[in-house]
């Protein structure tokens, strides 16, 4: 017969043996957190009902405060948060409407990308000994964390038909208003070394309203024309966003390039083309981007133009130039009859067009051809699949000469893979594309010597784009959306090709984060 102490002993060790089971434990764990969330959700659905009943509630913001940032000008703050408050206001606040202006002040601090997320938010009444307060005089409390301001990074990178390794030093906030400086080193595969240095800063305290100057030294093997190209120069941009959400980019471009290093069977055109060229330019660039993930989009759309006038007036170097851009793409989602929900299925369509427009130079009004260093360049994994890297357009010998107009469409469908799910960015593709390159010439079949002929040369090539049948290549692939790059495996089969171009039947790797 057991002892009572021996049944004890027994009651303790089964107690033990509970308290160590690893599943007792997790149904515990899951206890806890259910009873947690199901009270922060009671604190929630209450909170929500107390600000939905004293809503229309009128008050006002006496004083706005931001904690923790010690490192943020006191001036660069006070402009970002002064309209907040209601003396600067010509009418009071309602609860709702104060609470949906504070939301807007922190998410544009957001923006300067200074201060880790989430920035929590206190409203408290002020001090009724101060006999200046009123009733409805709300404080604002701002606790904010800084990012950290210097930041060094190393690593690869694989995009654009190039891999290559990079370094690259940060130092963020430098003088208090969200002011960034960017240093970046790489070298690669085909880019053999680029150095570039970047300072930006915001204008009047507006994340949306930014300058940038910058400078760059990069050294290129562009292989597809027999040559290395080595770029040194600067450049200041104004950046700013509108109202409609539309983002536009004004720059001053200043480059020295050299075309350098000639293989040994580059053509007569490369050759023609080798030593110097200095280019001044203004630019512009119009974005407009309303996709749902611009690395693999479903739904929605995106346009882009760019605009790019050198060497004419005031602006100085050997080219000169008008050159025009755009490109768009488009994503509608595939609903299946009779499933409920997304489907995964979607449907996209890219275009791009260009167009470089020759101009005479100071009083000089013969115009100047386009050189090898401005001209387009069409086809390879990331734009035109199914040909190789610049394998479209004009050729001499072993070299792409590229071309001065040129347009591009590509149909894509997507389907999410079986067994892996449309929440996946996993997809198979099956794809159509095609394009033309051509250079500018007159009816003749002439470089254009004149302004007169430039504009023939112009409408008879813009008419020859339509002249037959585009470059064209169809295939089927694997898609895989990273964050920061989407990755392509497809077999590419040409279906139609022109007298020395280069198409690439078989499987072709893409990677990128701009895909036709």
């Amino acid at each position: 017969m057991a002892s009572p102490l021996q049944d004890d002993d027994g009651i303790f060790e089964r107690l033990r043996k509970q308290n160590e089971d690893p599943k007792v434990l997790e149904e515990r764990q899951q206890a806890v957190n259910e009873r947690i969330h199901t009270i922060y959700q009671k604190a929630q659905t209450r909170l929500a009902e107390l600000i939905d009943q004293n809503s229309t509630l009128p008050c006002t913001i006496s004083s706005v405060q931001v904690l923790n940032a010690s490192h943020t000008r006191k001036g660069f703050l006070e402009k970002v948060l002064s309209p907040l408050l209601s003396s600067n206001k010509d009418h009071p606040y309602t609860l709702a409407e104060a609470l949906q202006e504070v939301g807007a002040c922190t998410d544009k601090l957001h923006k300067f990308d200074i201060f880790q997320q989430p920035i929590s938010v206190y409203l408290d009444k002020p001090s009724q000994t101060d006999p200046s307060t009123t009733p409805t005089d709300l404080d604002v409390y701002l606790s904010v964390k800084e990012r950290s301001r210097f930041l060094l990074k190393t690593g690869t990178d694989l995009g654009n038909a190039e891999g290559s390794a990079y370094a690259n030093a940060l130092w963020r906030n430098i003088f208090g208003g969200a002011e960034t400086l960017n240093l970046n080193a790489s070298l690669g595969t085909r880019t053999r070394s680029a150095y570039q240095a970047t300072f930006e800063t915001p204008i009047l305290s507006d994340p949306d309203f930014r300058f940038e100057i910058g400078a760059l030294a990069s050294d290129t093997q562009k292989s597809w024309a027999s040559h290395e190209e080595v770029v040194k120069g600067a450049w200041s941009r104004l950046r700013w966003m509108s109202a409609a959400g539309h983002r536009h980019e004004l720059g001053l471009n200043g480059f020295w390039r050299q075309v350098t290093g000639l293989a040994g069977n580059a053509s007569p055109s490369v050759r023609e083309n080798a030593g110097d060229s200095v280019k001044t330019s203004i630019s512009h660039t119009w974005t407009k981007d309303q996709r749902d993930n611009p690395i693999l989009p479903t739904k929605g759309f995106y346009a882009k133009t760019l605009s790019e006038l050198a060497g004419w007036g005031p602006l100085k170097g050997d080219v000169s130039f008008w050159k025009s851009e755009i490109e768009t793409q488009a994503a509608v989602p595939v609903p299946i009859p009779g499933l409920k929900g997304d489907s995964g299925i979607s449907f996209t369509t890219g275009f791009r067009a260009g167009l470089i427009y020759p101009l005479g130079m100071d009083s000089n009004s013969k115009p100047q051809l386009s050189r090898i260093n401005d001209r387009f360049q069409l086809g390879g994994p990331t734009d035109v699949r199914g040909f190789r890297i610049s394998g479209l357009g004009p050729r001499e010998g072993p070299d792409a000469l590229g071309g001065d107009v040129y347009a591009a469409g590509s149909a894509n469908l997507l389907c999410p893979l079986p067994r892996v799910g449309a929440d996946k960015p996993f997809r198979l593709q099956a794809f159509v594309n095609a394009g033309r390159l051509l250079a500018l010439k007159t009816p003749q079949g002439a470089s254009p010597t004149s302004p007169q002929e430039v504009r023939e040369s112009v409408a008879s090539t813009l008419s020859e784009l339509a002249n037959g049948l585009p470059s064209t290549a169809a295939g089927v692939g694997l898609v895989y959306a990273h964050p920061v790059a989407r990755f392509e495996l497809n077999f590419s089969l040409p279906l139609v090709l022109r007298k020395g171009e280069e198409g690439r039947k078989g499987l072709q790797l893409g990677i990128g984060i701009s895909f036709l």
